[in-house]
């Protein structure tokens, strides 16, 4: 039996598509590499909703020169904080594919799922999303002087941003094995959350789905070798 799982789960994984998958073989990289891939895929997803707050920080420097350097200085600290959460997906990986069995992905992909489902209603992620959606309120309340308080400034977005979207990441990287597919499914509702009027709603909508899949996926588990890599 274990045999036929890890058989519909490499088929499974062939079908999602193009994947940065963080376990098994490409897991088995230095970090080095691996988290260099990473940061290119965060600020591909992550930068399109940040552009909004990026745009109004520029405008709080003078002259040309500075603009450019503070807004590198911003940029490179919210990259930071997603760079630093791949040491942890490698990490988490690595033991993963260690201790996980295909016959456990069920159980593991209906957890994730209701984790992010579950996440979108509680009052921390409506917090860090309010700081997201509101760029010239959060620039107001937590502007630094110079050019190192502009790195700090990207490091305290990034973070916020991190606390409004880690339980996305997570589902991103445990159901959807970091493939191309999800990547760009997942960087859709990141775009929609932070910068439309309807964000609120529609993550809400998002989250019912999530709960709703969660149920399916315990109901049958078969589902779970279809939704992405293998854990």
């Amino acid at each position: 039996m274990r045999a036929v799982a890890r058989s519909r789960t490499e088929r499974a994984s062939r079908r999602s598509g193009p994947t940065l998958r963080a376990r098994g073989g490409e897991m088995d990289q230095a970090l080095g590499p691996f988290l260099g891939t990473w940061t290119v895929m965060m600020a591909a997803m992550m930068l399109p909703s940040a552009t909004p707050m990026i745009r109004l920080h520029r405008l709080g420097a003078d002259g040309r020169l500075r603009t450019q350097l503070w807004s590198a200085a911003f940029v490179a600290g919210y990259l930071i904080v997603w760079a630093s959460v791949g040491i942890v997906v490698w990490g988490a990986g690595i033991a993963a594919s260690s201790i996980l069995i295909p016959e456990q992905r069920a159980l593991a992909v209906s957890a994730i799922l209701l984790l992010a489902g579950v996440y979108q209603f509680t009052s921390v992620k409506a917090t860090c999303l309010r700081a997201c959606r509101t760029p010239a309120d959060f620039l107001l309340t937590h502007w630094h002087r110079g050019l190192s308080g502009q790195l700090r400034l990207g490091i305290e977005h990034g973070l916020y941003c991190l606390g409004c979207c880690w339980a996305l990441m997570a589902l991103f990287v445990g159901v959807g094995a970091m493939s191309l597919v999800w990547a760009i499914g997942i960087a859709l509702v990141v775009l929609v959350e932070k910068v439309r009027p309807e964000g609120i709603v529609f993550g809400r909508i998002a989250g019912t789905l999530l709960i709703a899949a969660a149920v399916i996926v315990l109901a049958r588990p078969e589902l779970a070798m279809s939704v992405g890599g293998p854990m």
